[in-house]
Order: structure tokens, then sequence, then C-alpha cells
């Protein structure tokens, strides 16, 4: 398996709990990126958590070495066309999914994620992974 890909919030938690399976189809990614949405996800984790230095640590270690993508005017525009057609389907998602989802079309990556709602995103190209 090869191409561009986009890691979701719960994805990247697998792979802080070292889920073999999540690592072994990972490393078969010709790309693989990360949204700034996602690592602000990992933060209100990681501060909310008994261990907040060891887990901001990691979370700093990881956003170092792996690609982050910020949004800009581009992924505002993509995250209102995409809220204003799932309400008009009356599909809510989470916020911050919207945001996931809108840079993952902005970049034209495959999003990586275990939350089936982003089926509702049209035009969205994802890949459901289960929990081990």
């Amino acid at each position: 398996m090869s191409g561009k890909y986009l890691l979701d919030t719960n994805i990247v938690i697998a792979l802080f709990q070292g889920e073999q399976p999540i690592l072994d189809k990972i490393i078969q990614f010709k790309s693989v990126f990360t949204p700034s949405i996602v690592v602000g996800e990992l933060y209100v984790r990681a501060f909310k958590s008994s261990k907040i230095k060891e887990n901001v640590t990691r979370i700093n270690e990881f956003a170092l070495k792996n690609e982050i993508l910020s949004c800009d005017q581009h992924t505002a525009k993509i995250y209102g066309e995409i809220k204003s057609g799932l309400k008009s389907i009356g599909k809510p998602i989470p916020e911050n999914d919207i945001w996931i989802a809108a840079t993952a079309m902005q970049y034209n990556l495959t999003l990586i994620t275990r939350d089936s709602h982003f089926n509702d995103v049209s035009g969205l190209s994802f890949e459901m992974i289960e929990e081990a």
C-alpha cells in the first residue's frame, strides 16, 4: 500500500499506545501527515492527564518528527463547504473533525481514522481502521 495519508487523532493515540496493526499499516504508506488540529487535540488530552509532562514531551517529539499541516484560508473555505453540506443533510459531526476533513481534502490526502461519521463528508477520501 502506498500513497499520501492524513492521521486522525485516534490513530495517533493508537500509535502512542504501540498498537502493532496500526504501526504495521502506517509503515507501508508513502507519505504521512498530521493536521495541526490533531496536535491540538493531543495537547488537550495531555493537559487533562495525570502525566502532563511525559505526554507533552511525547507530543513535542511526535511533532518534530512528523510533517504537521496547518490551516489557512483555503482550509477555511473547504471547512465552510463541508459544514454547510453536513448541516443541509442533518448530519453534524464534531467541529474539529470538520477541520481535519478539510485539511485532508485541501491536500488531496486519504484520512486514516476510526470514526465512521467521516462517511457523511462528501468528497472525502478516508480509510477506517478498526480497533485492535
